[in-house]
């Protein structure tokens, strides 16, 4: 009998002594408040300081105004909570509140208080003072802001108006003085540039030819590069001086063409010897000599001098004076007779 009722004992007591075990081992939530300064003027600010300490893992809550704390003492911005850990499985959490004050007095501020598993703890009460300006009694009527004014930042967007409107008159007069000056020279207000007349074939052609001269090709090792050039060359200029599609046409048909067209033969030969040298240069991978590389350029040059057209001058048409033996000067006219 005696054993049943230490049974019942034990079952009894053994859940309430667990229960005072781990109500033992975990720690009460705690949290603190300081203030940065604890006077201020009318319209300053300062900080209140939150810590709340816990156990790592627990759940715990802390209320905070959003706008004001107490009458009169209003809540400007609350910062992002900071978890640190301390160690012994604690943390604590660090929470900024900015606060300021628009009327003098002195204010105690309310705790704030932590939630911890329906258990309250509450922080001390900090105190805060508000003043105003010291007043000026030798000059009751002379007043000032709170805050000095402050200049406002340069910003270049409130100045585009003026200048644009300094552009848009610099411009302007520099085209009043260019209208004048233009008009003043009898000069039209928009240049046209007058178009170079085209250079002849044969002129066209020497210019090409000292630029193949100036590149110095076939010095480099760029024989197919120098003989196709100045095959190139030759062909053009004989399409403009006899209207022959010579860009078209292989050596032989070019000879063949061109062979009633020279009135020498000397025209003749140093084309075919340009011509075939540059096929055996471009087709059979030939190597001229140093000097075969040489003629072939004074040969062009030569082509093109004895070819080229030039421009004949027609002769006066106005009549010869003739002198007589007796000293008279007789004129003849167009119609063979003599006038005295």
């Amino acid at each position: 009998m005696k054993l049943n009722k230490h049974i019942i004992l034990c079952s009894v007591l053994l859940p309430a002594l667990m229960w005072q075990s781990t109500k033992a081992g975990a720690l009460e939530s705690q949290i603190g408040v300081r203030i940065d300064t604890a006077e201020i003027l009318i319209g300053d600010q300062t900080t209140l300081f939150l810590n709340i300490t816990t156990d790592r893992g627990k759940t715990v809550y802390w209320p905070v105004p959003a706008d004001t704390l107490i009458t009169g003492v209003e809540v400007l911005s609350l910062s992002t909570p900071d978890t640190i850990d301390i160690g012994n499985n604690r943390i604590e959490i660090r929470q900024n509140i900015l606060i300021t004050s628009f009327d003098s007095a002195l204010y105690l501020l309310p705790p704030f208080m932590v939630i911890d598993n329906g258990d309250t703890t509450y922080s001390e009460q900090v105190a805060l003072k508000v003043s105003t300006l010291p007043a000026n009694t030798d000059a009751p009527n002379e007043f000032f802001d709170i805050k000095g004014v402050w200049k406002p930042p340069f910003v270049w967007a409130d100045y585009y108006p003026v200048i644009l409107g300094i552009l848009l008159a610099v411009i302007l007069a520099i085209a009043i003085i260019y209208i004048v000056r233009r008009l003043k020279n009898r000069k039209p207000l928009i240049p046209v540039r007058k178009k170079e007349p085209p250079l002849l074939p044969h002129e066209e052609a020497v210019r090409r030819l000292d630029a193949i001269k100036q590149q110095k090709l076939w010095q480099q090792g760029k024989n197919k590069e120098y003989h196709t050039q100045v095959t190139d060359t030759l062909r053009h200029y004989i399409f403009r001086r006899y209207r022959v599609n010579a860009m078209e046409m292989t050596t032989n048909e070019i000879l063949t063409v061109l062979r009633h067209e020279f009135e020498t033969r000397s025209a003749h030969d140093p084309l075919r010897q340009i011509l075939l040298l540059a096929d055996f240069v471009k087709f059979a991978k030939l190597h001229p000599l140093p000097d075969e590389n040489d003629l072939s350029l004074k040969n062009a040059y030569l082509f093109v001098n004895q070819t080229k057209q030039v421009e004949v001058v027609k002769p006066s048409e106005e009549s010869p004076i003739q002198q007589t033996g007796d000293g008279e000067t007789n004129t003849t006219n167009s119609g063979g007779g003599e006038t005295l």
